[in-house]
């Protein structure tokens, strides 16, 4: 019985020493990996090669520069007024969230803006992967912690800047460059007011929500985003960032 316990012992230690050294590789490579995006655009992430089999792949990355105002106002606008603000999460949207939404009459879609904010969306599309139920839940804790660290070690234009490269504007359409390209046949960096509310209004659910031609839902959506970058645009912090 001593022999067999000894035994048992012996190996949760070694079950546990894997785990707490698996542990510190995936913390120390998901650190250095977090650091390398402060200053290149990720290879390539999870839900882009999840779409490729499917839908193909229309990506191009570009630069903050290449970036027209106009879309990093409309995001901000559409999808976290309060990221200037925020460390990155927030709270008074995620208790908000938990309460049920009124819907439009006319086009029966919820009113009111996700709980994720741009930090928690970037970290999700670079890190992470998308889903819904259970496996929405399980990845909310290293949700937490990419969002906890991009904000400490990117800070918040280089968080726009990566948003607005990765995320999916169409299917398999990844990025402003190639959904201006795609939608308006023109370079992100000259699109319009309204073009760019139009691309930020396809979403959550780009793939049910079409820019060109356009959905019931984008064309209800754009000129509220319109209406809020108008809002929105004289404050100073947001201003500081974007320009």
């Amino acid at each position: 019985m001593a022999k067999q316990s000894g035994k048992k012992n012996s190996l949760f230690k070694r079950v546990w020493r894997f785990i707490k050294r698996l542990f510190l590789f995936a913390f120390i490579s998901s650190f250095l990996y977090i650091v390398m995006c402060r200053w290149i655009m990720p290879p390539i992430t999870v839900t882009q090669i999840a779409n490729t089999f499917s839908y193909g792949l229309k990506r191009n990355y570009v630069s903050w520069n290449d970036i027209s105002y106009n879309v990093k106002l409309a995001a901000i606008a559409s999808e976290d007024q309060a990221f200037p603000d925020h460390n990155g999460f927030d709270w008074d949207a995620m208790q908000k969230s938990l309460k049920p939404k009124k819907k439009n009459k006319k086009t029966k879609i919820p009113l009111g803006g996700a709980a994720s904010t741009i930090s928690q969306q970037t970290a999700k599309n670079v890190f992470l992967w998308q889903g819904s139920g259970v496996t929405k839940y399980i990845r909310k804790a290293p949700e937490f912690y990419f969002t906890f660290l991009t904000e400490l070690i990117w800070r918040k234009k280089r968080i726009l800047e990566v948003y607005l490269n990765v995320i999916e504007m169409g299917p398999g359409i990844f990025g402003i460059e190639a959904a201006s390209q795609y939608y308006f046949h023109k370079h992100a960096k000259n699109l319009s007011r309204e073009e760019a509310a139009k691309i930020i209004a396809c979403l959550p659910n780009p793939k049910k929500f079409s820019v060109v031609p356009m959905s019931g839902r984008v064309a209800w959506r754009y000129p509220q985003i319109l209406q809020q970058m108008n809002n929105i645009e004289d404050d100073e912090d947001l201003q500081t960032i974007i320009k």
